[in-house]
Formats: structure tokens, sequence, C-alpha cells
């Protein structure tokens, strides 16, 4: 039989007590109980959440930190009989604690944590029935155009692409089939907002879902599920981890919606599509600082935006922070901040101009993704949306000569300074 074990460490410091401890061995029932804290007191604000969210001491060994449980498969105690777990895929401690930890910073009932943002995408759209419509952002993220038209083409899914901030037009398209909403506020690339609350409330009339993809603005800037959505979808690639060291995914169901819920999470298992443990830790760990990073981001965006927003060489700009956004006060409604992510045009946006900025920065670096600390710079039409067709482009309002921006956590100063070289010294 194994026995606890027990040490004593006497001090050399004159008046301190002598220490005794004792180590119980792995697996002791008495463990359970001592490692475990109370959970997150209501009403913990956003920053403390981020830090506490989905964390208990491992009952192992009372790590501070959920420990990643690298493992294919877990041994059962008896026949029928486990510790909760069987198979990677099915569940893991480790990606457990990452869905309680998104799923209460969205204010859901549950989560289910992909291998991907794109799995992500899927598992949401797996849940229509065949013969479904569904209506999207019209300047939707290039990889949700391009599932959305494969599942067209070989499912035989209606889509209808439209701007879901004309409610008259929302109303207008609905179909007796129609099943699902599909929402991206602020859009990618062209920074449009959807009034959230208004749309859920007209797909909930005529029973479909509303899914809102929070990737832009992270559930600490905005909460969809508060505002009447059913589901959120995050690719946690970005501001979620936002360190642009792993790629993943998250489905979030709405309060209440336990059979939704479970719906997700045994989508996600039947696709495969479940994240890796090492790859939960790491997202884990970045959530930690979501709130700080997010200050950061957000500042320096602003700063951004208003240095571009009256530069000679550009022409326009697209972020909801400023108030000559079309709904700017849309934004300060809905969000409790405006993001990091901008777009803009230059004046004179022929192909020479656009390669001469590309190529010219030098703190933003020309690469897809976005959200982590370093600033990127892409160019959509030929980066991230390329896979939409020139005509689908130009629907969207996505031209040749638009430019995005994620500013990352550097000093404002530098970022400005690097775009003001870059624009002053324009052919």
């Amino acid at each position: 039989m194994t026995t606890s074990q027990d040490i004593h460490l006497d001090s050399n410091v004159p008046g301190n007590p002598a220490y005794h401890f004792t180590i119980l061995p792995p697996g002791s029932p008495a463990k359970a109980g001592w490692t475990k804290r109370p959970p997150l007191v209501p009403g913990a604000r956003p920053g403390t959440q981020c830090v506490h969210a989905g964390v208990q001491p491992d009952p192992a060994y009372g790590a501070v930190m959920p420990p990643i449980y690298q493992t294919s498969t877990f041994a059962f105690r008896d026949v029928c009989t486990n510790a909760g777990y069987d198979y990677t895929r099915s569940g893991n401690p480790t990606r457990a604690a990452l869905e309680e930890a998104i799923a209460l910073l969205e204010g859901g009932e549950g989560a289910t944590c992909t291998s991907t943002g794109m799995s992500a995408i899927l598992v949401a759209l797996n849940l229509l029935p065949h013969g479904s419509h569904l209506l999207c952002t019209v300047d939707c993220y290039g990889g949700t155009f391009r599932t959305l038209e494969h599942a067209k083409a070989t499912y035989g899914l209606e889509v209808t692409y439209l701007d879901l901030a004309d409610l008259d037009a929302v109303q207008a398209a609905f179909q007796d089939n129609t099943r699902m909403v599909w929402i991206e506020t602020p859009s990618n690339p062209l920074l449009r907002l959807t009034d959230i609350q208004a749309v859920a409330q007209l797909a909930k009339a005529k029973g479909a879902l509303t899914v809102v993809d929070n990737t832009f603005l992270s559930p600490l800037l905005q909460k969809p599920l508060a505002l009447g959505a059913d589901l959120v979808v995050h690719s946690t690639t970005k501001y979620l981890n936002g360190h642009s060291d792993v790629v993943g995914g998250a489905v979030v169901a709405a309060k209440g919606q336990v059979a939704l819920t479970q719906r997700i999470q045994s989508m996600n298992n039947l696709l495969g599509t479940s994240q890796g443990p090492h790859d939960c830790f790491l997202v884990l760990r970045g959530l930690k600082t979501l709130q700080v990073r997010m200050r950061a981001h957000e500042a320096g965006a602003q700063q951004v935006a208003e240095f571009l927003a009256t530069h000679p060489a550009v022409g326009i700009v697209h972020f909801p922070g400023l108030p000559s956004h079309p709904q700017h006060a849309l934004a300060k409604a809905q969000q409790s901040g405006f993001g990091a992510m901008l777009s803009f045009e230059l004046k004179e946006g022929n192909q020479a101009n656009v390669d001469h900025l590309l190529t010219t920065l030098r703190w933003f670096t020309l690469a897809e993704s976005l959200g982590g600390v370093e600033s990127l710079v892409a160019h959509p039409a030929s980066m991230t949306h390329a896979s939409m067709t020139p005509e689908a482009r130009k629907r969207a309002g996505i031209t040749d000569s638009l430019i995005r921006l994620s500013i990352g956590i550097e000093e404002a100063e530098d970022l400005l300074a690097d775009l003001a070289q870059a624009l002053d010294s324009l052919p």
C-alpha cells in the first residue's frame, strides 16, 4: 500500500517556525478536495475572468495551469467505467478547460473547440438539415465564402449574400427553408456592422438560427449571445490566442441552449475536427493576457485610423471607431470597443502604388491572418479573399486597391512613422 510521505523543513532564520508538509501520493482520494478552489465570483470583471476562467488546480499534483494531457486514449477503471474521458477526439481535460473558459467569457451554455477556425465554421454549418437556405454577410471572410460555395455545389445548400445592415432586405430575403443567418460584424475586410439584436429577432421569428463570427472583436468587446444570437464562432488562432503560433477554432452555444450545446459537441466529434491538447493549452495561455493585449491593440488602431483618415494619399478608411464610419453609433451601442482591424484605400490605388505600400512597410509584415501581437498588412483581393470570384468581390465592395491592417501591440508612434514613410514615398 502506498502511504503519504512526511517532510520537515526547518528554517535557519531565527524566530521562524519549522514547517511540516505531508505529500499525498498521486491518485489519493483526499487530493480531489484540497486543490479545488471555489468557482468564479458572479460578476467578476472581464480581466479577472480571462485569468481564471476554465482553470482549477490540477487534482493530481495541484498544478496551477491545467496540464497538457497529451494522450490519444484513457484507461477504463473497469468495464463501462472511466474517469470521464475515453478518447481525445471525443474529449480531453485540457480541451475541456479551454471550452469552459471560452463559454464563460462569451456568456454561453457551453463550447466546443476545433482544430482550426474553418473547422469551427464547418461544425456550425453541419447543423443545417438537407435543403436549407442560409443568409450571409456579403463581404464575409474568403474562407467562409469558399466553404459556402462548396456546400452549394456539392450539398445543395442555398445561400443568399446581402448587406445585413439593410433590415428590410434581410426581412425580404427569408424563405420558407431559411434555417440560418450568418453574421460577421465587423465584417472582413470592410468593417461593416450588423445590428445583431435586430437580425436575431427576425431570424427567431422565422425559426432560423443566428450565428455570429466574433473573431474580430473577441468576447471582451462584443457579446453576441447577450444580443440574441444562438451561436458564436471564433477563429481562436486570432485574438484569443494572440501570438500567431497556433491555429484553432471554437463554437459557443447560448445560455440555456443545452440541446444545442450537445449538438455542436457531438458534431465536432463526428467530423473529427477536435482541437489537440497542446494547441488548447496554448490558446488557454493566450486568454490570460487577452484584456491587456486588446487594450493595446485598440489604442494603436484608433491612432492609426485617425492618422490615415487625414493623410492626403488615403481615399477612405474603414474603421468603426471613426465618427465618419456610417455605423459608428451602432458600434458604440453594441460593442465595448472598436477593435484593432481596419482597412483603407489609396486615392491613387493603382497596382504599382498598392505594391509599393505593401512592400515598403517595415513594422507591418505582409501576411494573412490577424490578431497577433505583431502588426500585419494584407491585400484582400489577392490574399484572404482570393477564393472569391472577381464578380463576388465586386458585389461585396472589395476592390483591388483595398489594404487591410491588423494592428499589433507595438508602440503606436512607430507604426505611424512606418505608415508615413511608406505613404509619403508613393511614386
